[in-house]
């Protein structure tokens, strides 16, 4: 017998923590896919990462699943186009929620992804912390730390810089990957962004930062 589906008043009694919204804001500066297919649908989040950071996603999974109805599965999608080669990944999303409708209104303002302009603001150490676990890099021959920023205008990378650097003098700058940019946080100022995250990111993704 199927379980009854969630009623409004159910749903607006789903409330997003301090902590999971600064998280949240992290998580859709990297790979985090929000899902609203019309404005009177409420949003949901995606969650997707490689089978080879399974423990990442778990760890993703224990934050939000007080808002997921299923667990996370394993999917094997098609051959890559490119190299030909199967990429098997983890996955799960939450319910459609109004509390995640913020961050669709301001990230998807157009339906595709983009910076809000308040992003200042709302990005904190543990959004920092959350968006270099997602989709950050470390180099270990120029040991510095890589956003891939690919998917944002050049003008939203330069915001991004603009934020991270007036917020936490890290010195960043942009650098060409093909058609786009990429953020780099240089060597020199990786002292100052272990001591400010360390405590906020997560123990299998340290290593993003050269710990």
């Amino acid at each position: 017998m199927k379980p009854e589906p969630l009623t409004k008043g159910d749903r607006d009694k789903f409330i997003l923590t301090p902590k999971l919204k600064e998280i949240t804001v992290g998580l859709i500066l990297g790979d985090l896919y929000a899902r609203r297919p019309k404005p009177s649908v409420n949003t949901r989040l995606l969650f997707i990462q490689s089978i080879i950071h399974n423990d990442y996603l778990l760890h993703l999974y224990e934050l939000f699943k007080d808002y997921c109805k299923k667990a996370p599965i394993t999917a094997t999608p098609k051959a890559h186009k490119q190299t030909g080669k199967v990429y098997p990944n983890m996955r799960f999303e939450t319910r459609s929620l109004p509390c995640f409708n913020y961050f669709y209104d301001i990230f998807y303002p157009s339906g595709k992804k983009c910076i809000p302009l308040n992003i200042g603001e709302i990005l904190t150490p543990l959004s920092l912390a959350y968006w270099i676990a997602d989709d950050g890099g470390w180099n270990k021959i120029n040991k510095h730390v890589v956003l891939c920023t690919e998917s944002f205008t050049l003008e939203e990378v330069e915001h991004l810089i603009e934020v991270l650097n007036s917020k936490w003098n890290l010195k960043c700058y942009k650098v060409r990957k093909g058609s786009s940019y990429r953020i780099i946080i240089p060597s020199y100022s990786i002292s100052v962004l272990q001591e400010l995250l360390t405590a906020y990111i997560p123990p299998m993704m340290k290593h993003k930062i050269g710990l």
